[in-house]
């Protein structure tokens, strides 16, 4: 039996129900309750309109149903029940008269079974019932238009019938029993069996093995593949109760619902930076669904590659590309289609690289049929707006900076790629060497070289690692600081190998770069003209035009690429993008033809001009009359600003002194390198300047704030990648601010590094907000340089450890300008409450202590607490969303009951009970500073109630009682009403959420306005 009010109890359930299935599913659902005479013809057309998204259908049926009672609720719930089961007969003897004298009635009364009878047929039908005059051509051609499916066309001859006064529906109901029964369900189709076995088979063959960057080898995905943080991209404040961290997924839970925040979007976005693994993760989805082990709800899954459909220049419908692009059915072309457009929910669309496409997404012109041929970006952009196939799962792979506002409008889930964690980097290096006690040398290496650690949260630089480990294990990686010298190393690496055995010594050696400098330049100047034309392969013609030859292929910086062009001859691509970006760097600092002069003016900043890459690009700052006389300039201007970027900080890290020697060896002079590296610093020192200069007048009264924009951490990073002291502290000199925010910022333990570097030539202290990052323990080690000038750190939602926060604080004492740190959503535990305690015990000006929802117990907090014993100077102390329980508040109480600083107290959520609330009462009592103290999602109930109206009778200082979602009833607030009485000094008592009816809020309310219900 379903109440209406058991009915609407359940709309959120039934809501994600309807939503989850097709629309093909909705519609039959419609058909039973059209059928059961549950919806009016009004209804049904109501509830029938196209372009409506699914979950604005879904809750229009809901209000639809409801409105007609209890009956119609039983009968809604019986339909999902009916469609999800489906199994019923396709027998239609019996079931009406061929002669009735009501075919429309009947038509309706027994519709669902007539569409199924009718799905495999319907063209056919048309065709008959067109000859025989009952509708005309215009209404054939309604009927069957592309966007409708099978099943659809089926219902809207059926729509038609029951207008139509001509005996449409008398034919259709005595033709519908004449129709051959298809002798196997749709989902049994023996083409599509035998297409979905080839894709299988092709898809397996394609993502069985893992390319290694350089394509010398191929190794078992299944045995190295290493699995990447990915963290769900969710508004914050936008789910209610405690703050969370950001959830992190598997990759089978990928299309989970509770990763959806857009439920009529078909797009689940995957982003990371250049580097992250974003390829690989796809190439594991793709083998787990050919493996039969995950992802086994799609039938059919397409890989595409957006670097590679951009080379497609023909015209291509939605058959073309999965067909021609994909995999080609043997048999049955068109039936395998249909089922495609039919039944789109069984369907995976995968694109890779969307970063790395050169058409810039718009959703101004729609593009609707199926069949019809359009341009390859109209093609992708209508998939990704779900214009077509609607309802087919579309995953697409990016970098952040590529996708736009616009983009997002269509996405119902985003995750974020971050890298390896510390655990994932060791399993990495013991994936790829299976050597005894070589991969515990790496593991070890990395270790002890915290720069080399951080830069291998990327795969690409785990591999770099990886492919070099016999010159890093030799030579030490503590040289090894930044982004250049991973690329240069990899470099020689290769050089080396593609030299004479007898020359190919491990050290350092300039004069490999000498010798083939020919080819670097060719390779550099590929490089830079694919990235001017965002060309990230390379055809036969491409190559020869840029005078690469087969000595310079040898090397193996260019690798085959997998084609989406049938026919087409191989092409090339480079190892990575980012080593197309270095290469790119590298011809512009050391090519002839592009001599000193040139840079001057190529790192002119004489403020933004109207060009793209002067808007974009501070370093490269170009006057536009310029633009017309270098085709350098003008390939730099139509490049990707992101890739510029990637250029720009590698050109910077290829000019720093450090590889003076090495420049010079490759036959740059002198005078040339000079003044490379002095239009190199100034524009830097002076981007930033400007970047600092911006920043708006503090509001009165509250501190000078700069919220970093994207380009400011990139020029940090292109000041690291040079590693010049002076430049750092000549680029910050005049910053005065207060408040330095780099929030949502993707920092990692690189950014960190650069940041520190810069930071720390700081003049004035500075709060340093890093919330939402992906800091971790290797990126705090990385900050510790510039502690000293903080005098506040904010490391929310960053992944650090017990093991972090050690070695912060071991710093931190002796830091004199740091007063408050916040470390809430880590993953703390009580390993690092005695390193905190020692803290807050020798620290004397320390303020404040945030440690929210993270994993500390009752035994953590009794190591505190002895640090506040002897601490007088704390204002603020956060533990909410922690397990102190009864035993950790009665010590944290009995450390506080004399504290002579402690303003406001935080025990959100911590499992106190009435014990707590009872040492919490007595501290109250003798406590005359403490001003807030925060109780919420807590057991407290109104025994511990109260123990805290007691202390409340006897204390004079407290503003603020938070005791919301505490079980309290009507006699627990009356307590402290009488407590109230008697204290002046409170203000606010919060009581939301606790066991009151109505009536009970009604007449609290009215007894004291203090009391917040």
């Amino acid at each position: 039996m379903c109440t209406q009010e058991g009915f609407q109890a359940r709309r959120s359930q039934l809501v994600s129900m309807l939503v989850s299935g097709s629309l093909e599913c909705f519609e039959c659902i419609l058909d039973w309750l059209l059928s059961w005479e549950v919806l009016s013809w009004e209804d049904y057309e109501s509830l029938s309109l196209l372009g409506k998204p699914l979950s604005h259908l879904a809750r229009h049926l809901l209000d639809t149903v409801w409105n007609k009672g209890h009956w119609s609720c039983e009968k809604l719930i019986a339909a999902v029940q009916e469609t999800k089961n489906d199994n019923h007969s396709f027998e239609l003897n019996g079931l009406w008269d061929p002669q009735s004298p009501c075919p429309v009635r009947d038509l309706q009364t027994h519709r669902p079974i007539i569409v199924r009878r009718l799905y495999s047929h319907v063209e056919s039908v048309l065709d008959r019932v067109q000859e025989q005059g009952f509708i005309s051509q215009y209404e054939c051609d309604g009927i069957r238009l592309p966007i409708f499916t099978s099943s659809q066309r089926a219902r809207r001859l059926l729509d038609l019938a029951t207008v139509k006064k001509n005996g449409l529906a008398a034919f259709l109901l005595q033709h519908v029993r004449e129709l051959p029964v298809s002798s196997a369900p749709p989902f049994n189709d023996a083409a599509c069996e035998k297409y979905m076995s080839k894709l299988k088979t092709t898809v397996s063959a394609q993502s069985r093995f893992l390319s290694t960057y350089d394509g010398v080898e191929n190794l078992c995905l299944e045995d190295i593949y290493t699995e990447n943080l990915l963290e769900l991209q969710s508004d914050v404040g936008m789910t209610g109760g405690l703050p969370q961290s950001p959830a992190t997924v598997g990759l089978e839970d990928l299309f989970s619902r509770q990763c959806h925040f857009n439920d009529d979007a078909d797009t689940v976005l995957v982003v990371g930076e250049a580097g992250s693994g974003k390829s690989t993760l796809l190439q594991q989805l793709h083998f787990l669904w050919a493996a039969g082990r995950a992802f086994q709800e799609y039938l059919f899954v397409f890989p595409l590659s957006c670097r590679q459909l951009q080379c497609v220049g023909k015209p291509l419908s939605v058959q073309m590309l999965l067909f021609e692009h994909c995999c080609w059915p043997d048999v049955g072309q068109q039936d395998v289609f249909q089922y495609l457009l039919d039944h789109p929910d069984r369907v995976l669309l995968t694109f890779d690289g969307f970063d790395e496409f050169r058409f810039r997404f718009t959703d101004r012109e729609r593009h609707c049929s199926p069949t019809e041929p359009t341009s390859v970006q109209n093609l992708l952009f209508n998939l990704l707006q779900g214009n077509l196939l609607k309802n087919a799962r579309k995953v697409l792979t990016s970098r952040p900076d590529a996708v736009t506002a616009c983009l997002r409008k269509y996405i119902c889930a985003e995750l974020h790629l971050k890298g390896f964690s510390e655990e994932g980097i060791e399993l990495f290096m013991r994936k790829h060497h299976q050597e005894p006690g070589l991969a515990d040398r790496l593991v070890h290496l990395l270790k002890t070289t915290s720069a080399l650690h951080g830069l291998c949260r990327l795969p690409v630089f785990s591999w770099i690692v990886s492919k070099c480990h016999q010159e890093l294990l030799l030579l030490g990686g503590g040289s090894l600081r930044t982004t250049t010298d991973m690329y240069l190393l990899i470099l020689q690496h290769f050089l080396r190998h593609a030299s004479p055995p007898d020359s190919a010594a491990l050290s350092q050696d300039p004069s490999l770069l000498r010798d083939r400098l020919p080819t670097l330049l060719h390779l550099g100047h590929l490089a830079l003209w694919g990235l001017g034309t965002c060309c990230y392969v390379f055809s036969a013609t491409q190559l020869q035009a840029a005078q690469v030859g087969t000595e310079d292929l040898s090397l193996g910086f260019l690798v085959r690429a997998k084609s989406i062009v049938p026919g087409s001859s191989p092409s090339l691509e480079f190892l990575h993008i980012t080593f197309q970006c270095f290469f790119a760097a590298f011809y512009l600092v050391l090519s002839p033809d592009f001599p000193p002069t040139m840079l001057r003016h190529l790192f002119n900043c004489k403020g933004p001009g109207g060009s793209k890459l002067a808007r974009l690009l501070p370093i490269l700052c170009i006057q536009s009359t310029e633009c017309k006389e270098n085709g350098v300039v003008t390939l730099l201007q139509k490049a990707e600003p992101h890739n510029l970027q990637i250029m720009a900080a590698f050109l910077a890290g290829l000019l720093s002194r450090e590889h003076w020697g090495l420049l010079a060896e490759c036959q740059l002079s002198q005078k040339a390198l000079l003044q490379r590296h002095t239009s190199a610093r100034c524009c830097l020192a002076r981007s930033l300047r400007r970047h600092f200069h911006s920043i708006p007048p503090a509001v009165p009264g509250e501190a000078k704030s700069m919220h970093a924009m994207p380009s400011f951490l990139w020029l940090i990073r292109s000041l690291y990648e040079m590693q010049e002291e002076r430049l750092a502290q000549e680029a910050v000199h005049r910053l005065d601010i207060e408040h330095l925010k780099l929030t949502f910022c993707s920092v990692g333990p690189t950014e960190c590094a650069a940041l520190a570097f810069v930071l720390r030539h700081l003049r004035r202290p500075v709060a340093l907000q890093l919330d939402h990052n992906s800091v971790g323990d290797i990126g705090v080690e990385q900050l510790l340089p510039c502690l000293r000038v903080c005098k506040a750190l904010y490391l929310r939602d960053n992944d650090i450890s017990d093991r972090g926060v050690c070695k912060l604080i071991e710093h931190a004492l002796h830091c004199e300008q740091l007063q408050k740190l916040a470390l809430f959503n880590n993953r703390l535990t009580d390993g690092c409450a005695h390193s905190i305690a020692k803290l807050l015990a020798c620290k004397h000006n320390f303020l404040a202590l945030r440690l929210g929802n993270n994993r500390i117990t009752a035994v953590g907090a009794k190591v505190l607490a002895q640090g506040l014993r002897d601490n007088s100077s704390l204002q603020f102390l956060g533990f909410w969303g922690n397990t102190v329980g009864d035993k950790g508040a009665q010590a944290l109480a009995e450390a506080l009951s004399d504290h002579q600083s402690l303003k406001w107290l935080s025990l959100v959520g911590n499992n106190i009970g009435s014990v707590g609330a009872q040492a919490l009462a007595l501290m109250l009592e003798k406590n005359v500073v403490l001003e807030e103290l925060c109780l919420e999602e807590n057991h407290l109930h109104n025994e511990g109630v109260c123990s805290l109206a007691e202390g409340l009778t006897r204390n004079s200082s407290l503003k603020v009682l938070k005791l919301s979602n505490n079980h309290i009833t009507y006699v627990g607030a009356e307590v402290l009403l009488r407590a109230l009485e008697k204290n002046d000094a409170i203000l606010e008592v919060w009581l939301r959420g606790n066991a009151f009816s109505p009536e009970e809020i009604q007449i609290l309310s009215h007894k004291d306005i203090r009391l917040l219900l």
